[in-house]
C-alpha cells in the first residue's frame, strides 16, 4: 500500500487524475520535466542534484588538473637526485677538486687555486711519470701514520673526502714528480742541476724565479712502487727531501697518489691545463717506468 500522496495545485485542491492530469500539471507547474528527473527506475522521484555538487565536480577537476604539477615536481626532484648521484660518483672516481693551501708549487700554482685531479690517469695500469703534478695523501710518508685503529667517524670522514663532500685537510699534497721506482735522483747543491738517471734536467721552465733546483744536496735511489717529490717554489717547499731521514725516506708511495692535477679551474683568470714539461725528455729510456702512460 503507497502512502504517496497525489501531489496538490498552488489552490489547494488535488491534482485531477486521468487525461486532464498531464495538462494541467503542465500549465500550473512550468515546463514538462525532463525524462532524466521523471522517475527513477523502482518509479520514485530522481532526487533533484544539491547545490555542492557543482562544487564537487569543480574541485574534482582541479585535483585532476593538479595532478600533472606533481607529476612534474616528482621528475624534478628524480632529476635533481641523479644528478647528485652523478656528480658524487664523478667526485669519487673520475675527477676531483682541490684548493692548493700555500705556495710550494708558485708559479705554476697559487695559493687558492682550485685544481681538478684527473683520478683515471693511472686507473688501468698507467703510472705517474716524471714531470707529473700528482695529488696525494701524505700519511705514512709526510706524515706518520697515526696511532691506533681509525674509528667509526674517521672513516664516514674518509668516506666523505673520497666522495667530495668533506674538506681534503691537511693531509693532501700536490708536488712534481721527479723520480719515479728505479730512477736515481741526485743534487750536488746550489748551482748545479738535478740528474736523473745521470741526466741533468733543465727545469727553468716551471721552478719559481730566483729558486736553485736544490739548496741541499742528496742522492737517493727511489724504490719500486714509489715516487720522489718536489715543489716548484724549491726554497718553500718542504717535499722528499725534508723527509729523506724519516721513516720512508721522503718517497711517496704510488698507490697513495690520488690523481694527477690536469687543470686549474678557478679562478677563472687562471683557467688553464698542466701538461707535462718536456724538461725530463732527455732522461726517456734510461730507466724506471717514467716512461710508460
Amino acid at each position: 500500500m503507497s502512502t504517496h500522496e497525489p501531489p496538490a495545485d498552488r489552490d489547494g485542491s488535488p491534482a485531477p487524475t486521468g487525461a486532464d492530469s498531464l495538462s494541467r500539471s503542465a500549465v500550473v507547474s512550468g515546463p514538462e520535466p525532463s525524462p532524466e528527473r521523471q522517475a527513477t527506475p523502482d518509479g520514485g522521484p530522481v532526487p533533484e542534484q544539491s547545490e555542492d555538487q557543482p562544487e564537487a565536480a569543480e574541485k574534482d577537476g582541479e585535483d585532476g588538473e593538479s595532478e600533472p604539477g606533481r607529476s612534474r615536481s616528482r621528475d624534478l626532484l628524480l632529476l635533481v637526485g641523479i644528478c647528485l648521484a652523478a656528480l658524487l660518483l664523478v667526485n669519487a672516481f673520475v675527477a676531483r677538486p682541490f684548493t692548493v693551501p700555500s705556495g710550494s708549487m708558485e708559479d705554476t700554482l697559487q695559493p687558492g687555486d682550485r685544481l681538478i685531479a684527473n683520478q683515471l690517469a693511472y686507473a688501468f695500469g698507467g703510472h705517474p711519470r716524471r714531470g707529473d703534478i700528482v695529488v696525494f695523501d701524505g700519511v705514512g710518508s709526510f706524515l706518520p701514520e697515526p696511532a691506533g685503529q681509525p674509528g667509526f667517524w674517521d672513516n664516514v670522514r674518509s668516506v666523505g673526502r673520497d666522495l667530495g663532500l668533506v674538506p681534503a685537510g691537511n693531509t693532501v699534497y700536490v708536488k712534481r714528480v721527479i723520480g719515479v721506482g728505479g730512477d736515481r735522483v741526485r743534487s750536488t747543491g746550489p748551482g748545479a742541476p738535478l740528474t736523473v738517471n745521470g741526466v741533468p734536467v733543465d727545469e727553468t721552465s716551471y721552478l719559481a724565479p730566483g729558486d736553485q733546483p736544490s739548496d741541499v744536496a742528496f742522492d737517493v735511489v727511489v724504490p719500486p712502487g714509489e715516487l720522489f717529490v718536489l715543489g716548484d717554489h724549491r726554497s718553500a717547499s718542504r717535499d722528499s727531501r725534508d723527509h729523506l731521514g724519516e721513516p720512508g725516506g721522503g718517497f711517496v708511495p704510488a698507490d697513495k697518489v690520488i690523481g694527477r692535477a690536469d687543470w686549474v679551474v678557478y679562478p677563472f683568470s687562471r683557467l688553464t691545463g698542466l701538461d707535462r714539461p718536456s724538461a725530463f725528455t732527455a732522461v726517456t729510456g734510461t730507466g724506471g717506468h717514467g716512461d710508460q702512460g
